[in-house]
């Protein structure tokens, strides 16, 4: 019988809706613009699917809507370890969670949230001198790092049918030089994770030149249709062919000339919204994911009043291998799934699947 230690970070993820692109240091302006957990919803979500396939799979979690309330949700009796110190939870809740796993000898942490939560469970790792393995069941808003498996069922599979682990590396990004534009990505730590196709790789910052697709796509717009512009450099060469100062990695609503809404929340892109409407995105590089790593902005409810059109270098989609979704409603996911049509240059075009 495997034993499995559960943690959530139940704030993960709230400011991606919101347009914050990140909630570190932010869950009160989250709140502020109406944001929701998501979090919890995907914990349970993972920890469901691990006990369709390993019901008699012993559970350790922390207290509350850390874990303990998310595992008895889907079924389980867990045993918590600790409560957090506050009704506020922090990083030091996250790592005490993981030293009291390791004491206990859990066979696999599986933590829900962002890089983040990543890097607090791997420094609390390390602090320990562990190798114990762990698994991300995705919630935050960016996930760069190669340690979270594709979507939250995925994850519940894996940790009640891994094997095998192998090293991967825990990245985070500068939030405030991320909301500024600007990606900088550092190392923060290496951990076992188990070995499954179902995770995601490291993301992949550059993926080619992109400028005559960019043209193109510009030449094309319509007067009266609206333009949903995700986040990334692709997109970024479209709004300057487009001639606006977009949001390099905020999202951005264009129609007949002018931003509409430039870096926009969920509401305001829902607001700004024609009687036709087109959204633009571009897969993350070496991941593949084309809504629900980076642009939470572009909610299902977005998604499900507009037309989607994607966008992507031959290099890119060569790295990419497939194309994933992962927006957080299952009926939106199913619908956008299958085989796509990217668009890869001026006139060419590669079909490629969304899984």
């Amino acid at each position: 019988m495997r034993i499995v230690g559960v943690v959530v970070n139940p704030i993960a993820g709230m400011g991606g809706r919101v347009g914050l692109k990140g909630t570190d240091g932010n869950v009160k302006a989250a709140r502020e613009r109406g944001a929701e957990q998501r979090a919890p919803d995907r914990a349970r979500d993972a920890l469901a699917a691990l006990r369709e396939r390993a019901p008699d799979t012993e559970i350790l979690a922390y207290g509350g809507e850390m874990g303990a309330e998310e595992a008895r949700a889907a079924g389980f009796d867990p045993e918590v370890v600790g409560e957090p110190d506050s009704d506020e939870t922090t990083a030091a809740d996250t790592k005490d969670a993981v030293r009291a796993f390791v004491d206990r000898g859990v066979d696999l942490i599986l933590f829900v949230g962002g890089d983040g939560t990543a890097t607090d469970v791997a420094t609390a790792l390390d602090e320990v001198d562990s190798d114990v393995p762990v698994l991300g069941v995705p919630a935050g808003v960016k996930v760069y790092s190669s340690v979270f498996a594709v979507r939250p069922e995925a994850a519940g599979r894996v940790a009640a049918t891994f094997e095998d682990t192998e090293a991967r590396e825990v990245n985070d990004i500068d939030e405030e030089a991320y909301r500024g534009g600007e990606v900088r990505t550092r190392l923060r730590g290496v951990v076992e994770v188990p070995v499954a196709e179902d995770l995601q790789s490291a993301k992949q910052v550059h993926a080619g030149s992109t400028d005559a697709l960019a043209e193109a796509v510009a030449e094309e717009v319509e007067p009266g249709v609206t333009y949903v512009l995700g986040p990334g450099g692709t997109l970024g060469d479209v709004a300057d062919a487009l001639g606006v100062d977009g949001s390099p990695l905020g999202v951005d609503v264009y129609r007949d000339g002018e931003l509409v809404v430039r870096d926009g929340s969920e509401a305001e892109i829902l607001d700004a919204l024609g009687d036709e409407s087109v959204i633009f995105v571009s897969p993350i590089g070496g991941q593949g994911f084309v809504f629900g790593r980076g642009n939470h902005q572009i909610s299902p409810a977005v998604v499900e009043q507009s037309e989607v059109r994607v966008l992507a270098s031959p290099r890119k989609l060569d790295e990419t291998g497939v194309l994933r979704v992962d927006t957080g409603d299952e009926a939106v996911d199913e619908s956008l799934r299958g085989w796509t049509k990217v668009r890869t240059g001026r006139f060419e075009r590669r079909m490629m699947k969304v899984v």
